[in-house]
């Protein structure tokens, strides 16, 4: 063994994520329902460990948000689990929100053929990391998540790093106390979900706390940047049958019109539904609807306080 591969075998042994468990070392001896069972109960402490740190997704939200609405981008970098759920979250957006596709970007160590299969060495790579970067132009105005599970991945530790170098908001999110990654960051997230069901396999506890917070993240900077209506996806991109049909429950949950108000206020606006529900609730036509969105940046509830006013 190298002398590289064993300091590297040492950190990793000081890691909560790849810690040992020896009351689970039969557990391929136990019934399917009884492995079943703890799992369960495993994935139920993950939401507790959330929200332990919900002042810090907190403060990260607003700092996003506030970027975003400056005209930035959210880019999620991250390698193998971690870089597949920001490419998740991400590619979620626009359907979800109308955001465009550049708006929330997904980078993974390997490239996208790193979605699928294991790209040797790539997580490792920090000149990896800045290249990708490089690639997006990142500029002040956005935001750089760097997601790890171990919180020493090289590659999202040198991608927060490079980002924040260029004047860009950096986010730290790990699941290991003290992590070289959250220590990079402006706003360091560390979930700490404790030791795996299987020692090391991080797409467990460790992956489902990193959706959960990416959730947190994605949505309710939309929420902040006026992508809803209370609850209501009013930003949905009606691109499919299902979502046309969902369009339209939306106008009609937002305004308690009639089906005929609903299709007339859709058609005045092109489908979209922010709009529509404009026109419903405030009586103005289609333009006026889209002028009055524009001048509050979006936000239908400031949009109808100044169409009544």
């Amino acid at each position: 063994m190298t002398t590289e591969n064993r300091a590297l075998r040492t950190e990793l042994e000081t890691l909560t994520t790849e810690a040992f468990r020896p009351e689970l070392a039969e557990i391929d001896t136990l019934p399917t329902l009884d492995i079943a069972r703890l799992m369960n109960g495993e994935d139920a402490e993950v939401a507790a460990a959330v929200a332990l740190r919900l002042p810090e997704i907190s403060a990260a939200i607003d700092a996003i948000a506030d970027r975003m609405a400056r005209g930035g981008r959210l880019v999620y970098a991250g390698a193998g689990t971690a870089g597949r759920l920001g490419i998740l979250d991400a590619s979620e957006c626009p359907p979800t929100f109308n955001t465009d596709p550049g708006q929330v970007v997904g980078v993974i160590a390997g490239g996208p053929q790193a979605m699928v299969t294991s790209v040797e060495g790539a997580e490792d790579s920090a000149e990896l990391a800045h290249k990708d970067l490089d690639g997006l132009g990142i500029r002040a105005a956005d935001t750089v998540v760097g997601v790890s599970a171990s919180g020493r991945t090289p590659y999202a530790v040198a991608a927060v790093g490079h980002a924040r170098a260029l004047g860009a908001l950096t986010v730290g999110l790990s699941c290991n106390a003290g992590s070289g990654l959250a220590a990079a960051a402006e706003h360091g997230i560390e979930v700490v979900v404790g030791p795996e069901l299987l020692t090391g396999s991080t797409r467990l506890k460790a992956g489902t706390a990193q959706k959960l917070v990416l959730n947190m993240l994605s949505t309710i900077t939309m929420i902040r940047l006026g992508k809803t209506y209370g609850n209501l996806m009013v930003d949905v991109r009606a691109s499919n049958d299902k979502l046309r049909a969902r369009s339209r429950r939306i106008v009609a949950l937002a305004t308690g019109a009639s089906d005929e108000e609903i299709e007339a206020a859709l058609t005045a606006t092109g489908g979209e539904v922010k709009n529509a529900i404009l026109v419903v609730l405030a009586g103005v036509d289609g333009p006026s609807a889209a002028r009055l969105l524009e001048e509050s940046r979006g936000h239908l509830r400031a949009a109808l306080t100044a169409a009544a006013g």
